[in-house]
């Protein structure tokens, strides 16, 4: 197999493969056997029809069109690997030239374009040592959490003054475009200056009493007349105030399992520390990914990028087109990181030789599920159906390989050496055996828990 590489992009290559005829002869000869499979020719028992009536009966180009369909993705991978090209998305396959008969001596040939992962210098990790912002926990750190938790037992109490900030009010909203009532709302709760609702009306709530009423011009934010403008009248039913209960033994005994105050506050402190470290433990990922990005140019593909981003719209605004510049600016900021961060840990996998279990990928599977509420097996079954392993195992794979990574690197905090193990946990010492490399093996698994289920994937429950 011949194989050329023309680079279009800093990002994106074109493969021409020219595949010899005894690389191609084994294709031929499978496509001849399952369409002999397929077909009945009087005289021949199914799936026994020689080759020769199967050209006869349906013409080469039915037999060759078989072995292409079959052959070119995996020569395609075979030239991948053969160009150690890493693709990040599907290519554009493009056949050329095809042998019209058993005899003819043409080639196969064929195009494929495909972006792929850029070249990325990775430092050594034995050695590395990165410093992170040492875990404080201060008590005003405390007092927040205990604040935080008074209001949880917080009461409302009704007083005859005006709203101010921070008040709950009941409010009815009618909204008016040219003079008509396009949305109305009664008995509304909200709390002043929360910001939760239309803009400019905590500015006209501020100051009203029970039973008074204002108007002001707001743009409506959901509903027919989403983005239009329109003159909304609110009035104002009633005001109540937040009355928080007193940090004693009381308190203490009401909230928690604790009989004293000084226990209370013991306890919120242990738990400020965990959250600390948890956070400390964050900011060492961060800055061992950052560190394998530092001073370099690494280019991004522009194709995935822009396929990325357009995601990231839909979630953003509900029609992406109409998305604000700073919209548009915080999802090209998210997918660059995001995707840098991926390459960078792709190109980490693929430094430490990291494999993927084929328990790894479906315990990986069963944690999403649970997580959104889903069948499990129906779950693992939707995503291999959908075409959408392949993702799965590659987060595996970049979760390995972070982990593996700083467990190989060194990190310190106000110069002193830190232990993140209780985050890291323990490199898994008796691997199982079984690897995947794409999605044959987790596909088996998927299929066995079908054949237990009622063998219908849910299709509509997996959305990436």
């Amino acid at each position: 197999m011949k194989i050329s590489v023309r680079n279009l992009e800093p990002t994106k290559v074109r493969l021409t493969v020219t595949v010899d005829p005894e690389e191609f002869d084994p294709y031929l000869d499978q496509a001849r056997k399952d369409i002999a499979g397929q077909i009945t020719v009087p005289g021949f028992r199914k799936g026994h029809v020689p080759g020769r009536i199967v050209e006869q009966r349906l013409g080469f180009s039915a037999v060759a069109g078989e072995a292409v369909n079959k052959g070119v993705p995996e020569l395609y991978s075979k030239a991948l690997e053969a160009k150690k090209i890493r693709p990040m998305a599907d290519p554009e396959l493009d056949v050329k030239e095809v042998p019209q008969s058993a005899d003819d001596d043409t080639k196969l040939r064929f195009v494929a374009t495909v972006e792929r992962r850029p070249d990325i210098e990775l430092p050594e990790l034995d050695g590395l040592t990165i410093d992170v912002e040492k875990a404080e926990v201060t008590d005003e750190d405390v007092d927040r959490r205990l604040e935080t938790l008074r209001q949880r037992f917080a009461t409302l109490v009704g007083v005859d003054r005006p709203a101010a900030k921070g008040d709950f009010v009941s409010i009815d909203l009618d909204a008016t475009i040219d003079g008509e009532s396009v949305d109305s709302q009664e008995g509304v709760s909200y709390q002043l200056g929360s910001g939760t609702m239309l803009d400019g009306l905590d500015e006209a709530l501020d100051g009203l009493s029970a039973g008074e009423e204002t108007t002001f011009e707001g743009t409506l934010e959901a509903g027919e007349h989403e983005g239009q403008k329109a003159q909304i009248k609110v009035k104002v039913n009633s005001v109540k105030t937040e009355e928080l209960p007193d940090l004693d033994d009381d308190f203490a005994q009401e909230a928690s399992e604790f009989d004293t105050l000084d226990e209370l506050k013991a306890d919120v402190r242990k738990a400020a520390e965990r959250d600390a470290e948890g956070r400390q433990a964050t900011q060492a990922r961060d800055a061992f990914i950052a560190r394998f990005e530092e001073g370099q140019d690494i280019p991004l593909p522009k194709g995935v990028r822009d396929s990325m981003i357009e995601e990231q719209l839909k979630n953003a605004a509900a029609d992406p087109k109409k998305a604000t510049d700073e919209q548009r600016k915080q999802a090209e900021e998210t997918v660059d990181k995001q995707l840098l961060d991926q390459m960078v840990l792709d190109a980490l996998a693929e430094k430490l030789e990291v494999t993927v279990s084929q328990a790894e990928v479906t315990n990986f599977l069963a944690s999403v599920a649970q997580q959104y509420g889903m069948d499990p097996s129906k779950f693992i079954t939707a995503v291999v159906r959908n075409g959408q392993l392949g993702p799965a195992v590659q987060e595996v794979g970049r979760s390995k390989a972070l982990l593996a990574g700083m467990r190989k690197a060194s990190f310190t905090s106000d110069g002193k050496p830190l232990d993140l193990g209780e985050f890291l946990g323990e490199a898994a010492e008796d691997e199982e055996s079984e690897s995947v490399e794409a999605a044959s093996a987790a596909a088996e698994v998927a299929d066995e828990l079908t054949s237990k289920d009622d063998g219908k994937p849910a299709e509509d429950a997996v959305e990436k």
